[in-house]
């Protein structure tokens, strides 16, 4: 409908399908990219033209370049649907033998200026120039659409296609599907953002986030289900809603998230609380595989308690337990806990290791029967009270301490923890009415902690809520009966072994470097992940242990384990089932006449001597004398826990 003097080319901003850009080679890459950054203005109507406009005409032979919406230069013959005359459809004509005004801007115009005019003899007419500021506003070719889009007139409140949510305002629709409706706000979200921006803060990365319209299912699969970044929930169901996604690794948010301001979720948060109020508040993780919840219990009692005797006669134990320490002649510095060197001291209280003197052992000698040799306590493991009182778990008998849980019929002493749910053949706090067991380190699990994955907000032990997603660390569902650690103002839960048994560092007997407990799949990481213990892949979404210098990495199943490199564990565990076990020893059972030993059962140990059946990742007895091997429920003395 206009003119200009040189042949104009239509130039087209968008490709039919931007879905799998992240799969374009990296030229054709960059020409889109510099499509969607493309800005210029229009020579008819003055206005920017860019990418959601998608066609516009470009003169090649103008020096000083000459472009026009595509609108501008096709102004059409009819118009229906105006929203400023709805009831008829507007003609494009000229107006004659009169001066005409346009009702839209007011403006005067000379008998013979083109215009549109109602067909049904309203006394209606608008100039052109109204007329194409509207197609310009109120049509829009949005990439995540096949059809151009309008407009709805009047402002609603509808669900938005886009983000899944509800919203009150703009909306614009397919005339063609007639179901696809999007919210302004959505419509013209940035291509590509970064988050820090978009968040105030609150949430970082590396990469900028580039805008996706869907996450298929069979994606959501191969990736291992992933979260969103910000506020930790799935994606499930949700694969035709748009969501923003880094393309160089593993960081998916949804819409909303992506661009909220303010404190929400897992990002940067206020704090909530003031130390003062809390002076024994504990911070977890704890640093290492060293330290451990009773030690940061007992050990500021420690420090105000009178000397540590030498010689001690303590319940746990028939014999007389001698004190190690760093003045001692036989120092056994070489005996302590040390995985880089492939020893394992562990206390037969706690289970913990014992890295550091001063500790307790057997005075005496091992006997076939008495395997003694290896019995040894830390110090504070020595000072436990005699019983609890008013435990949460269970506040209606108090709970007595016993050196283990034989005393109630327990194939040596092992026990399910009724907190933690672990298997355990340490010391236990009981109630013989109830026959109710816990573990001596789920004995003090505090009311109140701060977590370095959640940090400044109090997280709180809480009744677990079954209703509640899953827990942050592990992905796994909460116990209806059990507890779990929550912050009463997030979506945020742990299970309490989670919270309270996974050190911040590790060390890898074949790697120099510790590896550090990663919240999240870790930044620039592209391929999948495999755990350097057990060699399977794992999903890191899942908390995991990695080495940034070597980028190896380790699932938390198999992080305690990893003094032999043989016993791995499944990657769905949460930690190891065999966190509380004290392998070893020198044990008589009924069903094999030579001596066993306690031990996990690996792939090369076959099958059960009794049921036939695999002994990897299970407890098992193992001869010392011959091949023999059963696993330890199919042993004839197993009682059950």
């Amino acid at each position: 409908m206009f003119h200009h003097k040189h042949p104009l080319s239509l130039i087209d901003l968008q490709i039919d399908d931007l879905t799998y850009l992240d799969e374009e080679e990296d030229d054709v890459k960059q020409e889109i990219e510099a499509k969607q950054e493309f800005r210029c203005r229009c020579n008819r109507c003055g206005e920017e033209i860019n990418w959601f406009h998608r066609y516009y005409y470009n003169c090649n032979e103008c020096s000083s370049g000459y472009s026009i919406h595509k609108f501008c230069a096709e102004v059409p013959a009819t118009l229906a649907h105006h929203p400023s005359h709805i009831a008829h459809t507007l003609i494009l004509l000229l107006q004659r033998d009169f001066r005409w005004w346009c009702r839209i801007c007011y403006t005067y115009h000379e008998p013979e200026e083109l215009g549109y005019r109602c067909s049904s003899g309203c006394d209606f007419s608008t100039d052109v120039k109204c007329v194409v500021e509207w197609l310009k506003n109120n049509i829009i070719h949005h990439p995540s659409h096949i059809h151009p889009l309008v407009p709805i007139t009047r402002e609603i409140t509808c669900l938005c296609d886009a983000c899944g949510k509800k919203h009150e305002g703009i909306f614009y629709q397919c005339i063609t599907c007639a179901t696809f409706l999007i919210n302004s706000d959505c419509a013209f979200l940035p291509r590509k953002l970064k988050i820090e921006d978009a968040t105030d803060g609150c949430f970082c990365h590396t990469h900028p986030l580039t805008l996706a319209y869907s996450f298929p299912k069979a994606d959501q699969r191969a990736k291992h289900r992933p979260r969103c970044r910000v506020c930790g929930k799935s994606f499930n169901d949700t694969e035709n809603l748009w969501m923003y996604k880094c393309d160089d690794c593993r960081y998916y948010t949804h819409l909303d998230c992506a661009t909220t301001k303010g404190e929400r979720g897992l990002g940067k948060s206020i704090k909530n609380f003031e130390d003062a109020n809390y002076p024994d508040l504990l911070y977890f993780p704890l640093p290492d595989q060293k330290d451990s919840l009773l030690k940061e219990i007992f050990f500021k009692q420690m420090a105000s308690s009178p000397t540590p005797v030498n010689i001690l006669q303590h319940r746990s134990h028939p014999h007389p337990l001698i004190l190690v320490d760093h003045d001692d002649t036989k120092s056994c510095d070489h005996l302590l806990h040390n995985p880089m060197k492939k020893i394992e001291l562990l206390c037969n209280g706690c289970l913990r290791p014992i890295t550091d003197m001063p500790f307790y052992k057997c005075s005496t000698t091992a006997t076939a029967n008495e395997h003694c040799n290896d019995f040894v306590l830390h110090e504070w493991c020595t000072r436990l009270p005699d019983q609890v009182l008013d435990h949460p778990a269970h506040p209606q008998h108090p709970l007595l301490l016993l050196p283990n849980a034989s005393h109630h019929h327990k194939l040596l002493g092992v026990f399910k923890c009724r907190v933690c749910n672990l298997r355990c053949n340490g010391f236990v706090y009981s109630c013989g009415e109830c026959d109710y067991h816990i573990d001596v380190n789920c004995a003090f699990i505090p009311d109140k902690i701060v977590h370095e994955a959640h940090p400044n907000h109090l997280i709180q032990r809480v009744q677990s809520r079954p209703s509640r997603e899953s827990c942050r660390s592990c992905l796994r569902s909460f116990d209806e009966n059990g507890f779990s650690y929550s912050c009463p103002t997030c979506e945020f839960d742990l299970h309490p072994e989670c919270a309270l048994f996974l050190p911040q560092t590790i060390r890898h007997r074949f790697d120099k470097h510790p590896m550090k407990l990663s919240y999240f799949p870790i930044e620039n990481h592209k391929s999948l992940y495999f755990c350097d213990v057990c060699e399977e892949e794992f999903d890191p979404e899942r908390w995991f242990y990695h080495c940034y210098d070597c980028v190896q990495s380790t699932h938390s199943a198999c992080s305690p384990i990893i003094l032999d490199c043989k016993r791995a564990a499944p990657y769905y565990l949460r930690i190891s089932e065999f966190l509380n076990i004290k392998f070893g020893g020198i044990h008589i059972i009924e069903d094999h006449p030579h001596p066993v030993s306690l031990d996990q059962g690996i792939e090369s140990d076959g099958k059960c001597n009794q049921c036939g059946c695999s002994l990897w990742y299970k407890m098992i007895f193992k001869c010392l004398e011959c091949k023999y091997v059963i696993h330890f429920k199919c042993c004839k003395s197993f009682n059950g826990w």
